[in-house]
């Protein structure tokens, strides 16, 4: 069974079993101190993670709800706090953690249920593109400010006709001497509107065989001439994150602001995209857990026929199957999949799919 191998594996790998309660032992599904895939000081780190987000985040969120964004100032406090770029080397301009101490940030802003900060689009997604494919200036230049909470990161992939196609793309940047002149609209793009730096997508050479051979990925600045935020667009939920649209006419770009090698932005994309991924899985059940949690509470308060919800039988089995339903997701799923990434390949980028189950 894989919980039985992942279990064997931790227990070769520190040579000695460190007692830590699952999920479904603990009084909670948020209690820290829980899963084996944890250490004693991503526990501490969580204590910290939980307290910025109860007292920085969670009473501030409904007013930027309305506001459709979250205040840059908390970007600002997260840097401070060494929860922005938590995975990216110290050697870099990051915090020098590892993938599971991102996973910390990522379920502790949902454990608050506020969806607003972009955090880990910022993080772990947009950051690991130009600490693994940036040049030295562009590292030493942008990392260290994205760390700080000082420039937000946002990536633009989708447009109004491709979506999670993107051999789809038609932004087209074309040479003009060293230059790039880019031009195309995106939508949907979170952290748009707050956005400083923007990892563009757009095809470089209309002639390749085929559409992944002619993709690049550009850095595109805030302040850029021709480079115009449309309006912050209202959603059925998420809304205090801003998501936006983007413009570009005829937008000027140095030679310098390629990100990686031209044509090249397909490849990029295929290797980074599983981490994505992963991440959005993660705070998916975590949102899950934080759910299952306050319906508990409410079942114990709520009453009915003379006795609390929580009492009636048909209640009793629901929230159990719900228990085990959460837990086998976060457990057999999550856990397995960021273990090995730990473990194994030192980022999901080197993975192939399904290997994170096939190794056990």
């Amino acid at each position: 069974m894989l919980w039985l191998s992942l279990f064997r594996y931790l227990q070769t790998e520190n040579h000695e079993l460190v007692v830590r309660q699952e999920t479904s032992s603990a009084k909670t599904l948020m209690d820290i101190g829980t899963r084996r895939i944890f250490s004693s000081d991503h526990d501490i780190f969580r204590e910290s993670v939980r307290k910025f987000f109860q007292e920085a985040v969670l009473p501030y969120h409904a007013e930027w709800e309305k506001a459709g964004q979250v205040s840059r100032e908390l970007w600002e406090k997260a840097g401070q706090q060494g929860l922005l770029g938590v995975n990216i080397s110290e050697k870099h301009g990051g915090i020098g953690g590892d993938l599971l101490s991102s996973a910390v940030v990522w379920e502790e802003q949902m454990y608050v249920n506020c969806s607003g900060p972009g955090f880990s689009l910022h993080s772990d997604i947009v950051m690991p593109y130009i600490a693994n494919y940036g040049s030295k200036d562009q590292i030493e230049r942008f990392i260290p400010e994205m760390s700080a909470g000082k420039c937000i990161g946002a990536i633009a992939m989708t447009e109004p006709g491709a979506g999670s196609d993107l051999q789809g793309v038609r932004t087209y940047a074309k040479k003009d001497g060293s230059d790039w002149i880019l031009n195309g609209s995106k939508v949907f793009i979170t952290n748009g509107w707050m956005s400083d730096l923007v990892i563009v997508v757009a095809v470089t050479n209309r002639e390749a065989r085929s559409p992944a051979h002619g993709i690049s990925l550009f850095l595109v600045e805030n302040g850029m001439k021709g480079f115009i935020k449309g309006r912050k667009l209202e959603k059925i939920g998420l809304k205090a994150q801003d998501t936006a649209e983007l413009f570009f006419e005829d937008v000027r770009l140095p030679a310098s602001a390629l990100l990686g090698q031209e044509n090249k932005g397909f490849y990029y994309l295929m290797a980074e995209l599983p981490q994505e991924r992963l991440l959005i899985a993660d705070m998916a059940l975590a949102s899950c857990e934080f759910m299952f949690e306050e319906t508990r509470n409410y079942v114990k308060q709520r009453k009915a026929f003379g006795k609390t919800i929580a009492h009636l039988q048909v209640s009793l089995n629901q929230e159990k199957e719900t228990e085990i339903i959460v837990f086998v997701c976060v457990f057999l799923s999550i856990d397995s999949c960021n273990i090995c990434n730990f473990h194994f390949t030192g980022g999901v980028r080197q993975a192939k799919p399904l290997d994170c189950f096939q190794r056990f």
